[in-house]
Order: C-alpha cells, then sequence, then structure tokens
C-alpha cells in the first residue's frame, strides 16, 4: 500500500505490496512465513517432526489498539496543556507575557522538530510520539490561554472561546468519522495529492510569515481579520480533509494487517489533524467574536 501522506509513507509496512486492499500478512507475499494454509503456519500442525509448532502473528494493528494510543497521546496533550495553562501566571503583567510566551515557542518549537522526525522516520517510536504529544500540549496549553485572556469575558457562552474550540473541534472529529463510514467515503489518488499539498503549501506559509514577521513585516494570514478569516476557514476544511486521510489509512492498515505499533502513528496522525482543526477554530471564534 503506497501512501503520500508524509506521516505513513516512511512506515515500510504501510509501502509493502500493492494496491488497497491487498493483504500483506498472511498471503505468502510480503511475509510468506505467515502464509495461510502451509504446514506449522496458523494451522495448527507443526513445521516438522519433532519442531515446536510456530504460532499464527497476532501482534496486529486493529480498531481497540489505535484507540488506545491514540487515547493515550491525547490524554497526555491536555494533561500537558492543562499543567501548563494553570502553573504559568495569569497574564496580567509583562512578565506573565514573557514567561507563557517562551512557554509557547519552546512548546512549538519542540513540536514542530519532533512532528518533523516522527513524520519521516521508518520505524515508528512510542516515545517520540509521547513527547510531541507533550510539546503540542504545552504549545496549546500557552496560547489557548492567550486566546482566552484575550477574548473570553464572564459573560462568554458556553464557558468562553477554549472551550468552545474543544468542543467545535471534537463535533468536527465525529462528524467526519461518521460522514466516512455512513457515505462509505472512498480516498482516490487524486484527493490524496490535493490535501497532502495543500497542506505542506499552508506550511510554508506559515513558515513565511513567521520569518517576516521577525523583521517587523506580516502578511496577513494570522491576523484576527477578513482575510485571517479566509485563511482559517480553508485550514479548517484541510484539517477535516486530513482525518479522512487518517481513517482511510487507518482502515486500509488494519486490512492489511500492520503490526500493532503501528497504531502509535495513526495516532500520531490523527493527533496531528485534531490540533490543526483546534488552533484553525480557535482563530475563527477569535475573529467572529471581535466587534
Amino acid at each position: 500500500m503506497q501512501s503520500n501522506n508524509p506521516v505513513f509513507s516512511r512506515s515500510e509496512e504501510f509501502n509493502r505490496g500493492g494496491g488497497y486492499g491487498q493483504a500483506t500478512y498472511g498471503d505468502g507475499g510480503a511475509y510468506p512465513g505467515y502464509a495461510q494454509g502451509q504446514p506449522g503456519y496458523g494451522d495448527g500442525q507443526t513445521a516438522g517432526f519433532g519442531a515446536p509448532p510456530v504460532q499464527q502473528r497476532t501482534d496486529r494493528m486493529t480498531i481497540d489498539s489505535v484507540v488506545q494510543t491514540t487515547a493515550i497521546t491525547l490524554g497526555i496533550t491536555i494533561l500537558a496543556a492543562a499543567i501548563t495553562w494553570f502553573m504559568t501566571p495569569a497574564i496580567e503583567s509583562e512578565e506573565a507575557v514573557g514567561i507563557l510566551s517562551g512557554a509557547m515557542l519552546v512548546g512549538a518549537g519542540a513540536a514542530f522538530i519532533l512532528s518533523l522526525v516522527n513524520s519521516f522516520k521508518k520505524i515508528i517510536s512510542p516515545a517520540l510520539v509521547i513527547a510531541f504529544a507533550v510539546a503540542e500540549g504545552v504549545a496549546l496549553g500557552a496560547i489557548s490561554k492567550f486566546y482566552d485572556a484575550m477574548f473570553t469575558t464572564p459573560d462568554s457562552a458556553y464557558g468562553g472561546i477554549v472551550v468552545q474550540a474543544v468542543i467545535g473541534t471534537f463535533a468536527a472529529f465525529a462528524g467526519t468519522l461518521a460522514a466516512y463510514k455512513f457515505f462509505n467515503i472512498k480516498v482516490g489518488q487524486k484527493f490524496r495529492t490535493f490535501v497532502i499539498a495543500a497542506m505542506f503549501g499552508m506550511v510554508a506559509l506559515s513558515l513565511m510569515q513567521l520569518v517576516i514577521s521577525l523583521f517587523g513585516g506580516g502578511a496577513g494570514i494570522f491576523a484576527l481579520n477578513g482575510l485571517g478569516l479566509v485563511f482559517s476557514i480553508a485550514g479548517l476544511v484541510l484539517g477535516v480533509f486530513m482525518l479522512i486521510l487518517d481513517f482511510d489509512f487507518v482502515e486500509q492498515g488494519i486490512a492489511n494487517g500492520l503490526p500493532a505499533r503501528e497504531s502509535w502513528r495513526a495516532s500520531f496522525g490523527l493527533l496531528v489533524s485534531l490540533v490543526w482543526i483546534y488552533t484553525n477554530l480557535l482563530r475563527i471564534l477569535a475573529i467572529l467574536q471581535q466587534d
């Protein structure tokens, strides 16, 4: 199964075999040692006289393993965000702003580096995925506290802008998953290419904006204005498309009998998509709440 997704394309297991739906375990192709119907491989027979029976492979990626690893990474991200929120001082002075800004920059920088490592690493490392979740949580906790201080008032509905963004993110996840299953969405090669190209394009624009801002300029794509709103809506739609790719890769990975450790790669991809959706929702809500 060949992938254009940088998160999954580095996985040797995802890229074994032919097209979608072609099994890589149990068909004697990529792993002949697990071929079905051969003596001593999953049929209860022995491999030879006096030899112990060879056990069929059981450590495969399943829905349960993906749910478990995703729950771990998401839980760690939320915990790190909560700790950052409560351990940093309230935004009442320049010193507090500096501390929170430092936490945001350190967390975002570490998360960006770890995202590149995890995306292009052939053998997924659960420890690096967890480290990414911690770094992402620190960055999200800091940026969420900034937005809460700027746009949440005592009379804000539904607990404020951060709570609204969190609810919206999980609603987007649930809605996308429901649409993917009930409408039996099929992911084609052109769709994959478009989503990945758009994702890299938006990342490049974001980095360009960061570099320009260091010299006192700005392209306005992160500004809380009309252009920023258009950019954030486009980012939100792209995040939903990224979720569709994630669901497709999880489904195909399970069908192809990938090793259980690949569940960590799937959970990393899902976490990236959820964070992408959350940050864009946060900006959209901030722009809409301005007078």
